[in-house]
């Protein structure tokens, strides 16, 4: 399959994270080099462009914080789009007059929440870094940012749909249909494929439904990249880092040693094609103890054509391709094997997901009817 690379170059924004450290064991000697990092973090946009002068590839705006304010009303309540641990997302418009030589556009602005931790710092950098030197269809694109004072905030192209997760799990808007879902699937999976085919390959670290956002057509674009890392170089195999990520999604062998490979983004990614074909989140503590990990339920019942059958979301009403499901079925079964090495890359996935396409009657946004 490898011979098929490519060569593309409600709250509906979750803010990120719930992405903690799971585990604080034995990390001491990453802690103290990520300490010394802290140290480094830029204070205005100037020491900003001096990290960015080797990487940058996309030019991004320094905005004021005097010019957000503009852009989203003054933070007005109703334009708040989502709230999560590091913060607010805002809807704005770029309006002509605010500064001359800016493109007039809808934007989401992302605030951090004001306490200037570390993390925080140091997630909002990661963003400013990848998402200035990385440029593809499937990841969204940053406009600027601002780093002045103690704010710290971030720019991006608006996403008219929002988050999968958003769409996918939501009681109010309409199921999402078959072909949507394999849209979705394959356009995130040419993103992190890009990621790891990069001249510099970057790890993901953080593959979620909150985190693949949907534009009006339901192209999908990745966002957060406030947990991304390079990747190994050289004869390396791995990158030791802490324990960070989303308790649902993270790749066992990543929770128990720290070890970050590209193969953890696959494992995330197949939980992401479990919650397409199921409907079910990836960790749901309403659902029976047995059925709360989806892919502790789901994982022993990939490889049995009629337990297949009965996984699948019954908001899809029956209206799928049988052979198509038991393709993604098998497809996730193996990006969830429990040995790294033997999950597929994500060029392959790419690959597999290519023939599942059918044409896409894209819906209009709307509620079901209470």
């Amino acid at each position: 399959m490898g011979n098929c690379w490519f060569r593309d170059q409600i709250s509906i924004y979750r803010v990120s994270s719930n992405a903690k450290s799971e585990s604080p064991k034995d990390q001491s000697p990453v802690v103290k080099e990520e300490a010394k990092e802290d140290s480094k973090l830029p204070s205005n946009p100037e020491e900003v462009e001096d990290l960015r002068r080797d990487t940058a590839t996309n030019p991004l705006v320094a905005f004021t914080f005097s010019e957000l304010k503009k852009i989203t009303g003054n933070f007005r309540q109703d334009n708040v789009l989502g709230v999560g641990g590091f913060g607010r997302v805002y809807k704005g418009f770029i309006t002509e007059d605010l500064r001359e030589g800016l493109q007039v556009l809808q934007v989401a602005v992302k605030v951090h929440d004001g306490d200037n931790s570390h993390q925080g710092h140091r997630e909002w950098l990661a963003e400013v870094i990848f998402l200035g030197q990385l440029s593809h269809p499937n990841l969204v694109k940053l406009i600027g940012y601002c780093c002045e004072d103690e704010h710290r905030v971030l720019v991006y192209e608006f996403m008219a749909r929002g988050s999968v997760e958003s769409n996918l799990f939501s009681r109010v808007l309409l199921p999402l249909p078959w072909s949507i879902r394999m849209r979705i699937a394959l356009g995130a999976a040419k993103g992190l494929a890009f990621l790891h085919e990069a001249e510099k390959p970057v790890i993901y670290r953080d593959f979620k439904t909150s985190n693949i956002l949907l534009d009006q057509e339901y192209n999908t674009k990745l966002s957060d990249f406030g947990l991304a890392k390079d990747g190994p170089v050289g004869d390396k195999s791995h990158v030791t880092t802490r324990i960070m990520g989303t308790h649902g999604y993270a790749a066992p062998e990543y929770i128990m040693t720290g070890h970050l490979t590209a193969m953890s983004d696959v494992y995330s990614f197949g939980i992401v094609l479990l919650e397409l074909l199921t409907g079910r989140k990836s960790l749901d503590k309403s659902r029976p103890v047995r059925e709360q990990m989806l892919a502790d339920w789901a994982a022993p019942l990939l490889t049995q054509k009629r337990k297949v059958m009965g996984m699948i979301d019954p908001r899809l009403g029956g209206d799928y391709p049988d052979k198509a499901v038991q393709k993604i079925a098998m497809l996730a079964h193996h990006c969830l094997n429990r040995n790294p090495k033997a999950r597929p890359l994500m060029r392959d996935i790419v690959c597999s997901l290519e023939p599942l396409q059918v044409a896409v009657d894209v819906p209009v946004m709307e509620a079901i009817n209470p």
